[in-house]
């Protein structure tokens, strides 16, 4: 892990960027956190684009720091600056052929597009949670936050070190994905737009259904993708102080 750029943000937030071999990747501090204070983790997921969303994930590190938790996250497989990958490309362009036609993409495009992402995103969070759970000030334990949930539900399958996960549903869901979920006994707390032009609702509710946790939970708002409620938020707030105090 090699920490390449760090500022303190007006809240007393410390932010660093770091790298894990070529993936780039951004942890965030509460400024309580210290070797004698080791605090918990949230990692951040993110649809790809780490410049693109730095904004978005920047404002969720300072709502997560407040609680006195760090956050983390890296660049995606095959987004922002990384590498293409082509398979993954030409899948996404069959997705968007058979959208502009007002189709239903095939099983085999979803998969296509979704499953290499996921096995190839994995391993690279759990190298990040190694590195990061290696810093004296960070102490665990570990939750999830959002991204795409075919990832997160792999990784919730696959890290024995994650407490509980909260993801949002909106992105395509492969059905081995969804097998996958019957194997996840974490809490979760997930978060459906109703109307979200992007999300297949019926494979969301699905997955939801799916999910072999005690506890689990499903918020769902009316309204599209960036309409999500303040309130919603609060609530995922308040799931996670539940599980890493």
């Amino acid at each position: 892990m090699h920490f390449s750029s760090e500022q303190r943000l007006r809240d007393g937030v410390h932010e660093r960027g770091f790298s894990i071999g070529d993936i780039p990747g951004m942890l965030w501090t509460p400024s309580s956190a210290s070797p004698t204070a080791p605090v918990p983790l949230i990692l951040l997921g993110h649809p790809g684009g780490l410049s693109r969303m730095y904004p978005r994930l920047a404002g969720r590190a300072r709502h997560a720091a407040a609680e006195g938790f760090a956050s983390a996250t890296i660049e995606l497989p095959g987004s922002g600056e990384r590498p293409a990958i082509p398979t993954v490309e030409q899948a996404r362009a069959d997705l968007r052929q058979a959208i502009a036609a007002g189709e239903r993409p095939a099983d085999d495009t979803i998969d296509r597009l979704i499953l290499p992402l996921v096995d190839a995103a994995v391993p690279e969070w759990q190298a990040c949670l190694d590195s990061v759970l290696g810093l004296p000030e960070i102490g665990g334990p570990v939750a999830l936050s959002g991204g795409v949930i075919a990832v997160g539900v792999r990784l919730a399958l696959a890290e024995p070190r994650l407490v509980a996960a909260g993801l949002f549903a909106g992105s395509f869901v492969p059905r081995a994905i969804i097998d996958e979920a019957r194997r996840v006994t974490i809490p979760v707390h997930v978060l459906l737009q109703w109307d979200d032009e992007g999300n297949d609702r019926q494979a969301a509710l699905d997955l939801f259904d799916a999910f072999g946790s005690a506890e689990k939970t499903l918020q769902a708002n009316m309204g599209g993708h960036t309409g999500v409620p303040t309130y919603a938020g609060e609530d995922a707030a308040r799931f996670f102080a539940r599980h890493l105090r």
